[in-house]
């Protein structure tokens, strides 16, 4: 049984709780996965990003949960893997999109398209193809879509003299566009991105305990479908 559970500001102290709910459903492996900020979390993000004192502490909890399940195991008990997914913002190292766009992951939606990423419709000026119409074959290798970010030869500066390249691909391409607008940018969660500063100022009202601007916007029929990227011009489409 592998149990996700997403962490933000709101249950993050809660930690503790959550892994022993996890232990007591049996559990083989636990994703603490922090919140990533996409769609209607990045609307909500000055709700939900957690401190480095939070962080730190949920960091604690699991290092003595681990350390509790490794000396029950020494005792022939029952195993449970923990994993803790600090978020990128407060980590500075931008992630491989989905481990690399076009790389290992294709995701197919109700109504047929193939997608990179689950979320990659919001990126301006790609045609992504249906399953309906089209082999996997053909997605995979031939799709504008699916090679568009593949590899290394779509970036710019930063990203192509920056020595990791190869080891991050840029970071998230929908983050390069809801951050900077750009989504052939370098993702603004690396210090070396012209951006970079939007990923601080989101941090610094987390840490400074600022009260957010605005309530928090839930995902309901009343709510509009496309909402404004912060700091930007773009909208973001809210669809799954």
């Amino acid at each position: 049984m592998v149990m996700n559970v997403v962490i933000h500001r709101l249950n993050i102290d809660h930690l503790d709780t959550i892994i022993a709910l996890a232990d007591e459903l049996g559990a083989e492996y636990v994703e603490l996965a922090n919140s990533q900020y996409y769609s209607w979390a990045l609307v909500n993000r000055d709700h939900l990003l957690p401190t480095r004192a939070q962080l730190a502490a949920a960091d604690a909890t699991t290092a003595a949960w681990r350390a509790r399940i490794e000396a029950r195991v020494a005792q022939g008990g029952r195993a449970m893997r923990l994993f803790f997914v600090v978020p990128d913002y407060h980590d500075g190292q931008p992630k491989k999109c989905m481990n690399g766009w076009g790389n290992v992951f294709l995701t197919i939606t109700p109504d047929g398209t193939a997608l990179p990423c689950h979320t990659a419709r919001m990126l301006p000026g790609l045609a992504f193809p249906s399953v309906a119409t089209s082999s996997v074959r053909e997605i995979w290798y031939e799709s504008e879509g699916f090679n568009r970010y593949r590899g290394t030869g779509w970036m710019k500066d930063p990203c192509t003299t920056c020595p990791d390249r190869e080891k991050d691909l840029g970071g998230c391409r929908c983050q390069a566009y809801m951050l900077a607008g750009d989504p052939a940018a370098a993702d603004p969660v690396c210090p070396k991105s012209a951006h970079h500063h939007v990923v601080q100022a989101a941090v610094a009202r987390a840490e400074a305990g600022e009260p957010p601007a605005q309530p928090m916007v839930f995902r309901e029929r009343q709510n509009s479908l496309k909402l404004q990227a912060p700091h930007t011009d773009k909208v973001i489409a809210m669809g799954g």
